[in-house]
């Protein structure tokens, strides 16, 4: 691994240490403040809201700027967030604090860009694993230590989330280099190649799986500390725990069996299965009320997001040309957006208005109906030209 690689490795990896520090901690800590599960899922989606805003932007600004200095914006930005939202005192600023977060929040998609600048053609797949590798370990990292600074009180740990933020921004600073620009990261608005590309029968099945599935997920995601709290009385550093340990359960499911599945089945059936893996992990876990079981459930809902995950984006980046990559990838991340702030008002939302167990129901629904819908997909006969 060269050295610019290793670095945004380490980079992306200490700050979604920070930002997964925060996921199991953020539903309790605004319910101090009289949040009902409603204002809890916009305040998740106000980030997602203002991401999906300002990404082009500041993608934009990276090719004009470079990739440094927007990488270490989107990281002290990152900062101010959580220290507003550790010294918040109402509602209000941690809506502030979440929307500061998000608007500034232009580092994966600048990562992204600076690892294709850094990177050969040959080479790029494999330099993009480390993004995912990134998330993944950051995934079980942060969690866990949310979890164990929630057992202090629930500032600490986004104290802890800032400071480890602050390290991840000095090392930007010190040993991140600037790049030669071989790719874009901004450019034409990803809502019109969604309405170009989704003319096309194959990409537009894509398209509506990809939003559905996000969608779903931010649903199981964002409500996952509201439910475990109500059914079964388990505060943040529960959640914080057992979110670690869905976490690793799905790197381990996209490091070792994603690829013998897909080379036995193929990538539409293995995403097929994957949604119905999710739908009944999210099914099982509305219906039951046993401790033991909930967790046994973790395990097909682990196995399916991860074969997800890979398969949606391989199936994405195949069903479009060599010179389509940019245009693609740019509506799917834009769909995937849009289903990360549709999720969590649709899953808080149900929650509060029916319980605990219709927002896991109602998304497993939505992942069989897609999983159905994805039968209908046939992959591309030749390049599109």
């Amino acid at each position: 691994m060269s050295r610019p690689l290793f670095v945004i490795f380490i980079t992306l990896f200490v700050n979604l240490v920070g930002f997964g520090i925060i996921i199991p901690l953020l539903p309790f800590y605004a319910q101090t403040f009289g949040a009902s599960p409603m204002v809890i899922g916009l305040l998740f989606a106000s980030f997602s809201l203002s991401q999906l805003v300002a990404s082009p932007v500041l993608g934009e600004m990276s090719d004009r700027w470079g990739r440094r200095p927007i990488l270490i914006f989107s990281l002290l930005g990152t900062v101010v967030s959580f220290a507003m939202l550790a010294v918040a005192r109402s509602l209000t600023m941690l809506f502030v604090a979440r929307i500061v977060d998000g608007l500034s929040g232009g580092n994966i998609t600048t990562a992204r860009a600076y690892i294709a600048d850094v990177t050969s053609e040959e080479n790029r797949a494999r330099a993009f694993g480390i993004l995912g590798a990134a998330f993944g370990l950051g995934f079980i990292v942060g969690p866990a230590l949310g979890g164990l600074f929630s057992r202090i009180s629930y500032t600490a740990p986004i104290w802890a989330a800032a400071f480890i933020t602050v390290g991840a921004t000095v090392l930007a600073w010190l040993w991140l280099p600037e790049t030669v620009h071989r790719t874009q990261a901004g450019g034409a608005s990803p809502w019109r190649a969604v309405a170009e590309l989704g003319r096309r029968p194959n990409l537009r099945v894509l398209f509506t799986i990809d939003l559905v599935y996000w969608s779903a997920f931010a649903v199981y995601q964002t409500t996952f500390a509201l439910f475990g709290g109500r059914r079964f009385g388990f505060d943040a550093a529960h959640i914080g725990y057992l979110l670690s340990a869905f976490g690793f359960l799905g790197v381990v499911v996209q490091g070792l069996l994603v690829g013998m599945i897909v080379d036995a089945i193929g990538e539409r059936r293995t995403l097929g299965i994957g949604l119905l893996f999710a739908a009944a992990g999210w099914a099982g876990s509305a219906l039951t009320h046993s401790v033991p079981v909930f967790i046994a459930m973790l395990v097909p809902g682990a196995i399916g997001i991860g074969l997800c995950n890979a398969t949606l984006s391989a199936l994405v980046s195949k069903a479009a040309g060599p010179h389509e990559q940019g245009r693609v990838q740019g509506a799917a991340g834009a769909l995937e957006s849009l289903g990360r702030t549709v999720g969590p008002v649709w899953g808080n939302g149900t929650l509060q208005a029916y319980g605990e167990g219709s927002a896991y129901g109602s998304a497993a629904a939505a992942l069989v109906g897609v999983a159905a819908l994805s039968l209908r997909y046939r992959p591309p006969q030749r390049s599109t030209q």
